[in-house]
């Protein structure tokens, strides 16, 4: 299950889950219809805002929450708490109350619930509700900022790589969570991530997805 397809990482998971052989069915919760025409994606309409009235259709193994907007939404708390933290909330309590498996959480870096930064501070918060959540492993993604889509030329990696070696030369590495990240790597690494089958609570600051997103053990141990 994915829900936030229509998000940065939401639809770089996408195309990786529709490829991946673990997965025989992708259901997808979304607000408008998409008409995805794969034999493999199944797309349910819901409100959500009302995810309760949904929540028979939660069936699964693996649920992908990537709903979530950016800092610069966040000057909008109302909204901003709606989104990232009561629809993801709920989904979340909906999947596990249906006895989903494994929880896939795209979080923030620097998520605390006791961060000065209201976007942090929410982020925080949600960390630690859906910890509480009966889930057989809970995976929770902190990726920092987020490029798009990979192009031919790989600038955006390079850009990213370039920047981050000025941010550890600068801070002698204390800030290299802080480096960008790729939406692809971070997608790779969730669903990788979820191969792995580990139980318990699992956090992944940013500047170790692009290992985890490598690994190919668990992008081919699970799905052969």
């Amino acid at each position: 299950m994915l829900i936030g397809v229509t998000g940065l990482v939401g639809r770089n998971c996408l195309p990786l889950l529709v490829t991946h052989r673990a997965y025989h069915e992708i259901v997808l919760f979304t607000d408008r219809p998409l008409d995805l025409d794969h034999p493999k994606i199944k797309e349910q309409l819901v409100d959500f805002d009302r995810l309760e009235d949904h929540a028979h259709l939660f069936q699964g193994h693996d649920f992908y929450c990537c709903l979530g907007s950016t800092p610069a939404k966040a000057a909008d708390r109302e909204a901003f708490h709606r989104i990232d933290y009561e629809q993801a909330y709920a989904a979340a309590k909906i999947a596990a109350a249906n006895e989903v498996n494994q929880l896939l959480l795209l979080s923030a870096v620097g998520a605390n619930p006791e961060a000065t930064l209201y976007f942090s501070r929410v982020k925080g918060e949600l960390e630690e509700a859906v910890k509480a959540l009966p889930f057989w492993s809970a995976h929770i993604f902190q990726p920092s900022l987020l490029l798009k889509e990979r192009n031919e030329n790989r600038w955006g990696e390079k850009w990213a790589n370039r920047l981050g070696k000025v941010i550890d030369s600068a801070t002698g590495g204390l800030l290299t969570k802080y480096r960008p990240v790729e939406a692809e790597v971070v997608a790779q690494a969730m669903i990788n991530a979820a191969q792995q089958l580990r139980a318990g609570i699992h956090i992944y600051p940013s500047h170790f997805l692009q290992e985890l997103a490598d690994d190919e053990d668990s992008r081919i141990d699970i799905s052969k």
